[in-house]
């Protein structure tokens, strides 16, 4: 049996969402570290929270809370600024995610161009690595930010998956080509892979089959579902679908 076969598949749980139900009413509920504490009994494997600049949704007291009473890894998602960088080497995460950033987007409209950016990411993520941070650049699956995330001594890539689940048909089959293949490639450069950004139920099966990818990230999908049928509930649908197309792809779940 080879070692794709023996991979599992992570599911990280993204909770910004309810944070930003929160917030649209201010107060207290819904609690978000409740969420992450509902998702680790759904089976959730990781928890995301990403941490934005303007503090539209996840704030300062979330990330403490959730560091401080949170069993299960948390991945920090941020943007390479001096105020971020503080915050984690506070908090001290299990991984740090580097995303692209703007103040007026809706949500991350793409990866973060590391090569055109390696001399300002450089010391960021020599920073959070000294720190016993794990670091993980969001990146588009294209080889060239997969060589310069490896040359700026990245340990993770998450791969941008917008793109792949904003196509149809053939424009999608020809996405979910360059995602495999910028898999393979990370894992060739010795760079543990992972992917998200707006898989639901529909679109995650493919994506999971990769055999390279050892972790999903997902989160508004999750939440949204929820008001439907349950977090718990959502969170458990997932993993089945992760599941059965990991199995049916022949790996490990």
């Amino acid at each position: 049996m080879t070692a794709d076969h023996l991979r599992t598949l992570r599911l990280g749980v993204n909770i910004d969402h309810v944070a930003t139900i929160r917030n649209a009413r201010g107060g207290v509920y819904p609690d978000p570290v409740a969420a992450a504490k509902l998702a680790a009994a759904a089976g959730a494997d990781g928890i995301t929270a990403h941490l934005r600049e303007d503090r539209r949704h996840i704030s300062d007291r979330d990330i403490r809370r959730l560091s401080d009473e949170l069993d299960l890894p948390l991945n920090l998602e941020m943007a390479a600024t001096p105020e971020m960088l503080a915050v984690a080497l506070n908090h001290r995460p299990h991984a740090c995610c580097l995303v692209p950033e703007k103040r007026e987007e809706k949500t991350t409209e793409g990866g973060l161009d590391v090569a055109a950016s390696h001399r300002l990411l450089a010391p960021f993520v020599a920073r959070l690595k000294a720190g016993g941070i794990r670091v993980s650049l969001f990146v588009d699956p294209e080889d060239i930010q997969l060589i310069v995330a490896k040359a700026l001594g990245a340990d993770i890539v998450e791969l941008h998956t917008g793109a792949y689940c904003e196509a149809v048909d053939d424009a999608r089959a020809a996405e979910l080509a360059r995602l495999t293949t910028a898999a393979a490639t990370a894992e060739r450069l010795g760079l543990e892979c992972h992917a998200g950004h707006g898989l639901t139920y529909q679109t995650v099966a493919p994506i999971a089959a990769i055999a390279n990818v050892v972790e999903l990230n997902i989160g508004h999908f999750l939440v949204g579902e929820a008001l439907f049928v349950g977090l718990e509930a959502a969170i458990r649908g997932m993993r089945s679908r992760m599941d059965g197309a990991r199995a049916a792809a022949g790996l490990a779940p």
